[in-house]
């Protein structure tokens, strides 16, 4: 599990941010200003992305980024700001952070930078994920199964994805609409289910579990389940 610490002293920007990045199953560190800032990364070894505001109440915090860059050099470092400037904008990069968004921000947005940026600089943990025969390569969009390359539209392997990485979490079709599509509204269950479909035509029903009611669960122990010609469930 990924660990996000937050650095905005505005408590309602926070908790935006924590219901989101929550939803990604990311562990939530919180603080107010640079003090706390400050103390955090002394005590905390473990924190993968700094989503940062700059105008904090002890401080501009784009002063304190080279600092933390040079005691923390795979730390992920997004900056959070009202100041959307160019000049601020280039500041804010050149002083060392990775990213840069400008409020008023879209979550969304937020959310899919993070995990960018974690494919980033955590590429060789994250590039492949293998469960018995089947492997997936997230970075080139690759299927193995049972060494024969799958063909997956694109959207199609950003549902596998999504679900392989979080084995132990049910995901409903509103969150896979929220993940994948951003939210859009013209975006169906239908069209989730039909994905869905589609995908277990290709690598096997027994990878994917319908949770009834809810929706959808990567079953990462599959092969050591599976019983061929085992009558199955017409809702899966």
């Amino acid at each position: 599990m990924y660990t996000i610490l937050i650095v905005e002293d505005d408590k309602d920007i926070r908790e935006i941010l924590k219901t989101y990045l929550k939803i990604e199953n990311f562990e939530i560190v919180e603080a107010e200003s640079l003090t706390s800032l400050r103390n955090i990364l002394h005590q905390e070894k473990n924190i993968d992305i700094l989503l940062l505001d700059l105008m904090l109440p002890d401080g501009n915090a784009v002063d304190e980024i080279p600092k933390i860059r040079s005691s923390n050099k795979d730390l992920g470092i997004i900056i959070i700001s009202a100041l959307n400037a160019d000049r601020e904008i280039i500041l804010g990069i050149e002083s060392g952070a990775d990213d840069y968004i400008t409020k008023p921000f879209n979550p969304r947005e937020v959310t899919a930078r993070v995990r960018a940026l974690l494919k980033r600089i955590k590429k060789e943990e994250n590039d492949k994920l293998v469960f018995g025969s089947l492997e997936i390569y997230h970075d080139s969009y690759t299927v193995i199964y049972k060494n024969e390359p799958i063909e997956l539209t694109a959207k199609e392997f950003e549902i596998l994805s999504l679900l392989s990485r979080n084995p132990d979490k049910i995901f409903s079709r509103d969150q896979i609409i929220d993940e994948i599509w951003f939210g859009d509204e013209y975006i169906t269950d239908r069209v989730i289910d039909v994905h869905i479909s589609m995908l277990r035509s290709k690598i096997g029903k027994e990878w994917i579990k319908t949770i009834r009611n809810i929706g959808y669960k990567f079953n990462k122990n599959a092969e050591a389940m599976f019983v061929p010609n085992k009558e199955e469930d017409n809702n899966e």
